[in-house]
């Protein structure tokens, strides 16, 4: 993997945006889209059905994709080349042992021409870098709330040129 260095306090605090419903998930993608770069790796954290892929959905679109975006869970990686970027789509939902990752080969996906987006990424504890950015959607009274915070100079980066609204 590559190496990134780990930024132990935040410059930036956390982003908390308010999501309506599924549309509002889609425009927070395609807001972060732009700010994707190779390199990049998103940690997306959130219970089943809160809107993981609808947010990678929104990245994807935005950035040109007109295909379907399958959530990867039974493939375990869905890969979109858009440009000279290879965007792979994680889902670690099904791995029952991290030694799982390791045995499918996934390390060499992490490089400087890739975008990897890891949905469960704690399926696979101990043997990813830390993200460049975490994004955890929960669910609330009303809609989600999403909350992205940065890991890394890279990821700072990312959220300081974000413009970013608090309710969508």
């Amino acid at each position: 993997m590559h190496n990134k260095h780990h930024t132990e306090t935040h410059i930036i605090p956390p982003s908390r945006i308010t999501l309506a419903d599924d549309d509002a998930t889609l425009l927070l993608g395609a807001q972060l889209a732009p700010l994707l770069h190779g390199g990049l790796a998103v940690f997306l954290h959130g219970e089943l059905g809160a809107g993981k892929t609808t947010l990678v959905r929104g990245m994807l679109r935005h950035l040109g994709h007109s295909g379907k975006v399958r959530s990867p869970t039974y493939n375990l990686v869905e890969i979109y080349k858009i440009s000279r970027l290879y965007f792979y789509h994680f889902d670690f939902y099904r791995f029952n042992d991290p030694s799982e990752w390791e045995d499918a080969g996934f390390r060499e996906y992490f490089n400087p021409d890739s975008v990897c987006l890891i949905e469960w990424p704690e399926k696979a504890a101990g043997l990813l870098d830390s993200p460049d950015l975490d994004i955890t959607i929960d669910y609330a009274s009303r809609g989600r709330i999403a909350t992205i915070r940065a890991n890394t100079e890279a990821g700072i980066l990312c959220l300081q040129h974000q413009q970013n609204p608090r309710v969508l």
